[in-house]
């Protein structure tokens, strides 16, 4: 009998001879986290210890060693992050890392409603609601209950979305989570919980979703339909989670679900860093994993490759009066380095002083202003300090802003693209009837009406048509015709909508000019998409940042300094980083002082501030306060009061010399 011995296609399935020489490029645990093979592992990634190289090279030795990419399955927080990480892999190794299937827990779940939608009573054309869309449905399903809560405090659309969204991310019954987060509206349970039910409704009779349900539905897919659950599952050998911490309890519960054949799940996070709470993420998700899975294999990172030893002294001392957490210690072999500074300023005025005249004299330094960021707890911390940069013309930039695709005028041309994908999308239908001159919500509502029981978009044989705002209707008419025939072609499609829209976007907007620039560059980003369908998804899931409205500069500068939130800075990193306002009743907050869970949760944040700094850190508070009441006295963070001065420096603002009158006069 005559043998032949079949070669591996691809990979290198018993570890020999990798073309990656993963022991030398990474340290000793990074390395294990890389090689680590089949069963539960939780990574405890440290700030600034390279948990993304540690997630790009296991991505890369999992292909090399010949698993399947498409079989591999990293979920992270943001789109941005997976296909970043995905690209370094394919650069480290080859292509075949970019077939690996990255995203956040809503697209992977998008993707597989879409594919099992009727499994759930939905049709496979089901759009999303984005977050003001989602606002707006909660308000119709709101409205008949108006009458009977006249003259009485009732939460409005947005809260009332808040309350649904934190229900389902907390998975508590609406009334738990009532009584520990909305205590005032706790009386008015049953009216909010009949709305709770008219929107689920709505959400239903419209075939549409909000981004909650895409994990609902996903998580009652899976444990309701054993068949789909086995096949999805077995189609995951590997999954990776990256941001543990920050997963809410039904995504713990899915991740689970999709690792549920082959028990393949890496959950890399750093307990430290655990600070969206209120976002519905728990902490005990990344506590309690190792006592979920059986033998669990825990991999801490503490090798620390962002800071200098002194900034990592100070964090460490910080964390270790948490009273729940993993115990770590962050190092560095990065040499000197000063100590962090605790800066106490007579006033805020004389804080703003400081952190301005610091800031010039760095930058002389040859620091870059946009390698130095501003941090602080809400936006409202800033302001002094706003006034007193504006005044020495040092140029920042504000961390936050609309996103692109909340936008009104990219909210207007979407609409017109949701009521070809869905002709049941009331919200969309409703927003493109207002645009036209004529038309208010109850000709609208009765136009909807008759399309939605007669199935087409012949508007005038509705025998509902004024004179008035029929020759608009007759244009709507057609340019809806023409979409449909571009539902392939994205690009196309939102050519001819912007056409149309052009004449009633000047009519509405004073700043019409540039918002038809944001509407040409959006047609052009539009064409990358394969059809509407994808395009209205991918915009729901992952809307654009920047609009030409608040990119375009008035004038040219050098890189502005950063101004941000604490929470908007996490993953981030500058060389020099000023915390301000460090005081108690900030971090922590007020409301967190009869909670020793909160407590954990806000020193954590104060933990992530500092470790946003490589080279020089700066903690900064004013002794006394303004209020509508007078001055008054206040204290320095509590977490730093026994703090040793060879960790944290304390430095004392003096008035320069025959300079006393500065302050007065500023």
């Amino acid at each position: 009998m005559r043998r032949f011995v079949l070669q591996q296609d691809s990979g290198n399935p018993r570890g020999e001879d990798y073309r990656i020489a993963y022991a030398d490029l990474l340290n000793e645990k990074q390395h294990a986290a890389v090689m680590h093979e089949n069963g539960p592992a939780l990574v405890i990634a440290g700030a600034g210890t390279g948990k993304t190289r540690t997630l790009v090279y296991r991505v890369a030795r999992l292909v090399e060693d010949g698993v399947p990419p498409s079989s591999i399955l990293l979920l992270t927080f943001t789109r941005r992050a997976a296909r970043e990480m995905l690209d370094k892999a394919a650069l480290v190794l080859d292509e075949r890392c970019s077939h690996v299937r990255g995203g956040t827990f809503h697209h992977y779940c998008n993707q597989l409603l879409h594919m099992h939608a009727d499994r759930i009573g939905f049709p496979d054309s089901f759009t999303l609601l984005d977050q003001s869309d989602a606002a707006d449905a909660v308000h119709l399903a709101r409205a008949p209950l108006a009458a009977q809560l006249r003259g009485k405090r009732f939460p409005q659309k947005n809260t009332l979305l808040a309350m649904f969204s934190a229900s389902v991310n907390r998975q508590l019954p609406l009334y738990e989570m009532l009584a520990s987060a909305y205590p005032q509206f706790l009386s008015h349970h049953d009216a909010i919980e009949e709305v709770q039910k008219r929107y689920s409704e709505y959400k239903s009779d419209n075939a549409v979703m909000d981004f909650d349900d895409l994990l609902v539905q996903t998580y009652r897919l899976l444990q309701h339909d054993e068949d789909i659950r086995r096949k999805v599952a077995k189609g995951n050998r590997h999954v990776m989670v990256d941001e543990y911490q920050d997963t809410n309890r039904l995504q713990a519960d899915l991740a689970k679900l999709f690792s549920s054949e082959h028990k393949n799940l890496m959950a890399v996070g750093d307990d430290a860093q655990s600070i969206y709470a209120f976002r519905g993420a728990d902490f005990r998700n990344i506590l309690d994993f190792p006592d979920q899975f059986d033998h669990c294999r825990i991999i801490r990172l503490e090798e620390n490759y962002r800071s200098v030893q002194p900034i990592l002294d100070l964090s460490n001392t910080l964390m270790n009066k948490a009273s729940q957490k993993f115990n770590k210690s962050l190092f560095t072999r990065k040499e000197g380095g000063d100590l962090p500074g605790l800066v106490r300023a007579p006033c805020e005025r004389d804080q703003s002083r400081f952190v301005s005249q610091m800031l010039l004299q760095l930058r002389e330094q040859g620091i870059s202003l946009g390698d130095i960021a501003i941090l602080f707890r809400n936006g409202r911390d800033s302001y002094d300090l706003e006034w007193e940069l504006n005044r020495q013309n040092i140029p920042f930039q504000k961390f936050g802003g609309q996103k692109f695709a909340e936008a009104a005028h990219i909210r207007d041309v979407l609409s017109h693209l949701k009521v070809i994908v869905n002709p049941d999308d009331q919200i969309a239908w409703s927003r493109v009837l207002l645009l036209l001159d004529g038309i208010g919500p109850k000709t609208a509502q009765e136009l909807i009406s008759w399309l939605r029981k007669n199935r087409s978009r012949d508007f005038l044989d509705s025998g509902l048509v004024s004179r008035s705002y029929q020759k608009q209707l007759e244009k709507l008419s057609v340019v809806l015709a023409e979409l449909a025939g571009f539902r392939d072609q994205p690009g196309n499609a939102v050519e001819a909508i912007v056409a149309y829209y052009k004449p009633i976007c000047s009519k509405r907007f004073d700043d019409h000019p540039k918002r038809i620039k944001d509407l040409e560059a959006f047609s052009g980003l539009c064409s990358g998409y394969s059809n509407l369908d994808q395009l209205l998804q991918e915009l729901a899931l992952d809307p654009l940042d920047a609009t030409a409205m608040d990119t375009e500069g008035t004038r040219k500068d050098e890189e502005p300094l950063v101004l941000s939130t604490i929470h908007s800075a996490k993953g981030l990193e500058w060389d020099t980083v000023f915390l301000i306002q460090c005081l108690d009743g900030i971090i922590p907050s007020g409301y967190a002082l009869d909670d020793p869970g909160d407590l954990d949760e806000e020193l954590r944040l104060l933990y992530v501030a500092c470790t946003r700094a490589r080279e020089r850190l700066f903690i900064s508070y004013p002794v006394t306060k303004e209020s509508s009441y007078g001055d008054y006295f206040s204290n320095p963070s509590r977490f730093l009061n026994d703090v040793a001065e060879d960790v944290l420096e304390p430095w004392q603002l003096e008035e320069e010399p025959g300079r006393k009158q500065l302050k007065e006069n500023n």
